[in-house]
């Protein structure tokens, strides 16, 4: 039966959208509440993943096991900071960074009651953090290391960053280590402590996305559609804040006026930052990660630095 030519346009529109939905790639991406990562959110939220070719799937996963879901096959792509990489190659998770997605400026810090005047006050105490290989505990360590101390020189309690700021602010432990969204419910109660350090004093907290040799090696052009759907999320969010902060707030149960606040403490790095970034400042931050990494007993050896990003996808 001959169908009308009207039907018939309708039928060749079907099957070119069912062969373009067919040829998206699928990849799942690991992360967690953390405000710098919303873009991520933003860009599966707003469509600008399935616009570019993509099939996104976001798992919100603690940091201490994103790299078992990594060498599971359970996620292909994940976001974390920068010195995570080196731990995860350490100890034989072979992941690429591809692409820079932000820098703290005063998001992550330490929390401390009204009577510590130094952080080398801290000698002897209790302090909540997440486990060791978490950016949490690596904050704590560089913190204590630029002032004197060392993490062998505090008890450190294991608690993810939203737990450890709930707690301090419920009068539990000496400290605590926490990041955006969670600690600003430090700072919206004084009376409980203050914020002591912030990585506007210590400025060491970037977040980088990388994925698997395997999955960049097979899908190429996917890699670049991540990259590229990331930098148009950062460009969303300049030109419609209002509609990017509601769309990112209520991921993570915050209104748009919350995350905005919260948001102000990052900057999230579009193209042009990440090409200077990979230019010198990620090998060099690597390197002294690395070699603190090694003296606290996180990693054995130094993986091979120089193979741990791929500039490609920037370009």
């Amino acid at each position: 039966m001959r169908l009308p030519r009207s039907a018939s346009v309708l039928v060749a529109a079907l099957a070119c959208a069912a062969t373009a939905a067919a040829q998206d790639t699928k990849v799942a991406i690991g992360i967690s509440g953390w405000t710098g990562f919303a873009p991520l959110t933003l860009a599966r939220e707003a469509g600008i993943f399935k616009k570019n070719g993509l099939d996104v799937t976001i798992r919100k996963i603690p940091q201490k096991d994103r790299h078992l879901a990594i060498a599971s096959g359970d996620i292909q792509c994940a976001a974390t900071t920068v010195e995570t990489w080196i731990i995860w190659n350490a100890n034989g998770v072979a992941t690429t960074q591809i692409f820079q997605l932000d820098k703290s400026y005063g998001a992550d810090g330490m929390a401390v009651r009204n009577n510590v005047q130094r952080i080398a006050d801290l000698k002897g105490k209790t302090i909540a953090a997440s486990a060791p290989g978490t950016a949490p505990y690596f904050t704590l360590a560089w913190f204590l290391k630029k002032n004197g101390l060392s993490v062998k020189d505090v008890t450190v309690v294991n608690l993810e960053p939203g737990p450890a700021a709930q707690a301090f602010v419920a009068g539990q432990n000496d400290a605590a280590m926490s990041y955006e969204p969670y600690l600003s419910t430090v700072r919206t109660n004084p009376q409980a402590g203050k914020i002591i350090a912030t990585t506007l004093d210590y400025p060491m907290i970037m977040d980088t996305f990388g994925c698997t040799p395997k999955f960049l090696a097979d899908n190429p052009k996917a890699a670049k559609a991540l990259a590229d759907s990331y930098f148009e999320a950062v460009d969303m969010i300049a030109k419609d804040p209002k509609k990017s902060f509601e769309i990112m707030g209520a991921d993570v149960k915050q209104s748009a006026e919350q995350f905005e606040a919260s948001q102000k403490f990052l900057r999230w790095q579009d193209r042009a930052a990440n090409k200077a970034f990979f230019a010198g400042p990620h090998a060099q931050f690597s390197k002294e990660a690395a070699d603190l990494l090694l003296e606290i007993g996180i990693i054995r050896q130094i993986p091979d630095l120089s193979k741990l990003a791929d500039t490609r996808f920037i370009q």
